[in-house]
Order: C-alpha cells, then structure tokens, then sequence
C-alpha cells in the first residue's frame, strides 16, 4: 500500500534513481557505438535542452527517458548494429548482476535504494527490448534490432 510516509522514497526514485539507470543504459549504447568508430549524439531527458557536455545533451525533463543516435560506423555491419541496440539492455543487466553480487558479499548494504535501482534496471530492460515504435515514430532498442535484422540497416540516423 502506497503512504504518505512513501512519497520522499517516490521522489528519490522519480528524480534520482531513474535518470541513473537511463544514463547507464544510454552510455551502452554510446560506449558500443563509438568501439565501431561510430559518431554519436545521446540525450538524457525530454523538451527544452538545458545543457551540451561533449555529445551528451541533458533536457529540461531529465527524468523522462534518454536517448541515442549514431552514424558513420567503421564497421557498418547488421551484427555491429545489433550489437549497439543491445548494448544498452546489456550495461542494465551488468549493473543488476554487480549490484546483487556486492550485496550479496556484504559489501554493499540490504537497501531500498538498490532494490529500487535494480526494478528500475529491469524495467528498462524490459521496455527496451519489446518490439514497438513511440507516438513520435521511434522504435524500441528491440524494434530497432527487428529493422536491422530485417533490413538489414540502421532506420534512425544523426538527424
């Protein structure tokens, strides 16, 4: 049951916990990405841009979703684009095995922030992966794979 005493833990989650587990899925992408020589843009959040960091772009609504676009791959190969989708996914995974594992050895604490973070890292994994293109057209990490699978190419370049 959802209390009043739940709603600072709601904002940690809403404002915190979340845009990390998003920067640490999107830096997937970006670090596969540029292993393949690609050129990358990646943004965290949605609607007014507040600032530029090299290719990151942090927005007015950081807590939202994030995002990342590449092109000019040195090896612009299906596999090397599947590769990159995946990527994202991957990093989550990763960080919910590692977490696990450090509590797990004690190292770090039983905590509702770490079990909030690995919900949030399965979450992402979890909506990444299923196949669907947003209202704006934009496919899914896993429809995204589908198109390269079936096309044979990448559908969404650097604007």
């Amino acid at each position: 049951m959802f209390t009043f005493s739940d709603i600072p833990m709601f904002f940690v989650n809403f404002f915190i916990i979340l845009p990390v587990v998003t920067f640490v899925h999107e830096a997937g992408h970006v670090l596969v990405a540029r292993l393949f020589g690609g050129r990358i843009k990646f943004s965290i959040g949605t609607g007014k841009k507040i600032f530029d960091i090299g290719p990151l772009e942090i927005r007015k609504r950081y807590f939202m979703e994030g995002w990342c676009q590449y092109d000019k791959l040195s090896y612009n190969k299906t596999w090397a684009h599947v590769s990159i989708y995946l990527a994202g996914s991957l990093f989550n995974l990763i960080l919910i095995l590692l977490i696990n594992y450090l509590i797990l050895t004690d190292v770090l604490p039983k905590s509702l922030i770490f079990r909030q973070f690995v919900y949030f890292s399965f979450y992402f994994i979890f909506f990444s992966l299923m196949p669907y293109k947003n209202d704006d057209g934009k496919p899914s990490d896993g429809m995204a794979i589908y198109d390269v699978i079936r096309y044979g190419k990448a559908e969404d370049p650097i604007d």
